[in-house]
């Protein structure tokens, strides 16, 4: 049932029992359909990997259905690597979930099977969290990468020096500023917190809100994660099919009971706008680099139904001429 596979509210996040030590990392692989890229994603997890007292490495599978994980698992991971596989696809949330229950680390990241970090992330990461003690999570600087591992761009900057982030929840509030492969959080926060829900596309940017609004936040502007795009990660689906109008919505409507009363509504608009011109952006792209012009107007015409602005109009109103031009050289 949908509702099951998305929760309608935070999943609880259980402590962990029964060890007598623990590491202080867990690195969380949840995987879906990417066996081409994960063999490059463990390979950049184990080239950094810290003892396995120190360091728990764990793939968990939602029943991937293009090839067999479990051996590009035992292959790669050469034995350093756990995994599990669900029993049944669950969805992303819930897998997510199981993620984050079966980590016994102290801090967890959720590096999804098709991203990678680059030398130094974990590194960094402990940098911040030894010199900004009392943050729920660290960050650093990422850029995305294409389906062959070349730089496509980097992800502006959240501020130009290491450290708590100002204004955190104002800032992210407004806008989604990483994806969850930059980003580690400690496990007492998803247990006092809850874990991933709602949504399938932006369900992150919440979580991320969600910490903002009881916990800093660490930063480092090294650009040490990669974010892979692909035609077949949660991303371009959601792109395809219009859902990440609706999911956008409704994480916008969600996050405003994070704020203080007298700022709901100005980050309510801000975050409407940057999400009209971000998604009229990817209409230019998708028909630029796919030839593809009915997703490219569902997109366009989702970004002004968000937002009215003159900038969103004005690149729907182009898409419009491109095509039309096409489609007159075709004739």
């Amino acid at each position: 049932m949908i509702s099951d596979r998305t929760p309608l509210f935070p999943p609880k996040i259980k402590p962990v029992v029964g060890y007598d030590s623990r590491p202080l990392w867990s690195v969380v692989i949840p995987t879906y359909n990417c066996s081409n890229f994960l063999p490059q994603t463990l390979n950049s997890v184990l080239a950094q990997a810290r003892s396995l007292d120190e360091m728990q490495i764990m793939v968990v599978d939602d029943c991937s259905t293009d090839g067999e994980v479990q051996p590009i698992v035992e292959r790669v991971g050469k034995g350093r690597v756990d995994f599990f596989r669900q029993n049944e696809n669950v969805g992303s949330l819930r897998n997510f979930e199981t993620c984050i229950n079966k980590s016994r680390g102290q801090w967890i990241h959720i590096l999804h099977g098709d991203d990678q970090v680059k030398p130094g992330f974990y590194s960094e990461i402990e940098n911040l969290f030894n010199q900004y003690p009392t943050v729920g999570a660290a960050v650093t600087g990422l850029s995305a990468i294409d389906e062959n591992g070349a730089v496509l761009f980097h992800y502006g900057r959240v501020q130009s020096h290491l450290g708590a982030i100002e204004n955190w929840l104002q800032k992210i509030s407004a806008r989604q500023f990483f994806e969850s492969c930059a980003i580690v959080v400690k496990r007492t926060v998803y247990e006092e917190l809850g874990g991933f829900y709602g949504v399938h596309y932006g369900e992150d940017w919440e979580m991320w809100v969600r910490i903002a609004s009881k916990y800093p936040v660490a930063y480092s502007p090294q650009l040490l994660a990669l974010y892979r795009l692909h035609g077949n990660n949660i991303s371009t689906r959601a792109f395809s099919t219009g859902q990440n109008f609706k999911d956008i919505q409704t994480v916008i409507n969600i996050i405003q009971k994070y704020l203080p009363v007298e700022k709901r509504k100005e980050a309510k608009n801000m975050a409407k706008k940057h999400f009209s011109l971000y998604f009229t952006n990817n209409a230019q792209n998708i028909y630029k680099n796919h030839g593809d012009p009915t997703v490219a107007l569902k997109q366009a015409t989702g970004a002004l139904s968000l937002h009215f602005n003159k900038s969103t109009l004005v690149s729907l109103l182009k898409l419009y001429m491109k095509i039309l031009l096409r489609y007159q050289k075709r004739l």
